[in-house]
């Protein structure tokens, strides 16, 4: 399962926290009202009932009182509703109403001479009963419909209920704009890495961007300082020691070269080792060479403008292939700001990969991707390049399986090393596929070129 993101983990939990807080809120909000509107509908109700109660206790204080005529006298508008219960029976307005709706419970405690109120629900609809005894034997009874309260409640729970969900999204909002611009310095921190892992080592922080994190940026910038000595140490450590051995490799070389001339003056065994002993010291040098080019690659790249068509093909002269395996798609520029040393020897280097281990190139190709990111393509005849070797041939001193699979090679395991970091230089990367129908496609990308 993916994980999420600090920033969406941070702008969740603000809207979690908004909408609980806003939910709770909301809650003891309603039940608030809920009450509020309950008590104070009771005990209107209540006060209205002991008003009606009195006048129904005149009208039936007489010789023949007309019961029903009472009760319709009474003014309880369309929420309320009369019923009298007398010795002899149920009376109401209408004959819809009797005793029924009154629970046993409130007609024992009315008869006993107390009042009485119970919420009840007649047909679904919810309905305030209050019981009110008038004498031995006779109660009053009058129902008042809370429907109106009820709709009140379900419009302030749908109020409540909008209010927690735009609390909820301004939770959210501000988590977002609270993260956007507490991991902006983090972003910062990012942007300069990425900067320095492209060579760019001159990035540092600004301490006074923000008084909280200035420790963070401090320790940064002491670590990239650390870091750039280390650098710096070991290329000059790498540079004066090739350096140092180019002195001995050279008499060797004339050693050896004399030696080689000499060759048929020795018997067959003499001979046969001068030849090994040029040949090792031959790839000595190139070992050599190749170690003070990789020391190069740790500076910045300096860039200029550079027809980097007329380079390839220079570079397919300088290794006797025939120009025609330059290709470049019609239109497309092939002036490009780039490091010409650092092309140039990318171009070589390729080459002599395809060479050595892919049969021989079959065709150079300059492209440009997006109008700014120059692509150069190697294709050769080979038998390609394993998955699990795809990563690890640009490392130093690794060597594909099809150059182990060749014995008669004599690379040194730096040339595509040195083709990543130049690329690296000009903030792209090299890699490599699978080409149709067989071999493979080195391919270099490299940064703003345009």
């Amino acid at each position: 399962m993916t994980r999420l993101g600090l920033r969406a983990r941070v702008t969740a939990a603000f809207a979690v926290g908004a909408l609980l807080l806003a939910a709770s809120m909301a809650l003891f909000s309603y039940d608030l009202i809920r009450r509020s509107l309950l008590d104070e509908r009771e005990r209107t109700a209540v006060r209205a009932a002991y008003y009606d109660a009195a006048v129904v206790r005149s009208g039936l204080d007489t010789e023949s009182p007309d019961v029903v005529a009472v009760l319709r006298s009474l003014d309880t508008g369309s929420i309320r509703r009369p019923l009298l219960h007398l010795p002899d029976g149920w009376y109401a307005r209408t004959a819809e109403t009797g005793g029924g709706a009154v629970p046993l419970e409130l007609q024992q405690l009315v008869r006993s001479g107390n009042p009485g109120v119970q919420r009840i629900r007649i047909d679904g609809q919810p309905t305030l009963l209050v019981g009110v005894p008038l004498s031995a034997g006779v109660g009053y009874y009058e129902l008042t419909s809370l429907r109106e309260v009820e709709e009140t409640f379900q419009v302030v729970g749908l109020a409540l209920t909008a209010v927690a969900i735009m609390v909820a999204g301004a939770g959210a909002a501000l988590g977002w704009y609270a993260t956007r611009h507490s991991v902006r310095p983090l972003t910062a921190v990012a942007d300069a890495a990425e900067r320095i892992a492209a060579g760019d080592f001159a990035t540092r922080l600004d301490p006074t961007t923000d008084p909280d994190l200035t420790r963070l940026s401090t320790s940064f910038n002491h670590m990239v300082d650390q870091l750039v000595r280390r650098i710096e140490r070991d290329r000059r450590f790498a540079a004066d020691v090739s350096h140092e051995l180019r002195s001995p490799l050279q008499t060797l070389a004339a050693a050896a070269s004399v030696l080689t001339r000499r060759r048929e003056h020795h018997d067959e065994r003499t001979a046969t080792a001068a030849g090994l002993v040029a040949d090792e010291v031959d790839r000595f040098q190139r070992l050599v060479d190749d170690l003070i080019q990789l020391a190069r690659t740790e500076q910045p790249a300096q860039r200029e403008t550079v027809d980097v068509g007329v380079l390839a093909r220079e570079a397919c002269a300088a290794r006797a292939l025939p120009e025609h395996l330059v290709r470049v798609p019609a239109g497309t520029p092939t002036e490009w700001r780039v490091d010409r040393r650092r092309v140039e020897q990318i171009l070589l280097n390729l080459l002599d990969n395809a060479v050595r281990y892919g049969g021989g190139p079959v065709a150079v190709r300059l492209s440009l991707v997006d109008g700014s990111v120059g692509t150069i393509d190697v294709d050769d005849d080979g038998p390609g390049v394993p998955d699990a070797d795809r990563e690890i041939i640009f490392d130093r001193f690794v060597r594909g399986r099809a150059a182990h699979a060749r014995a008669g090679t004599d690379g040194t395991g730096l040339g595509l090393a040195l083709v990543a970091q130049h690329a690296a230089a000009h903030g792209g990367r090299a890699t490599v596929v699978d080409r149709e129908p067989k071999g493979a496609r080195f391919r270099v990308q490299l940064a703003e070129v345009r």
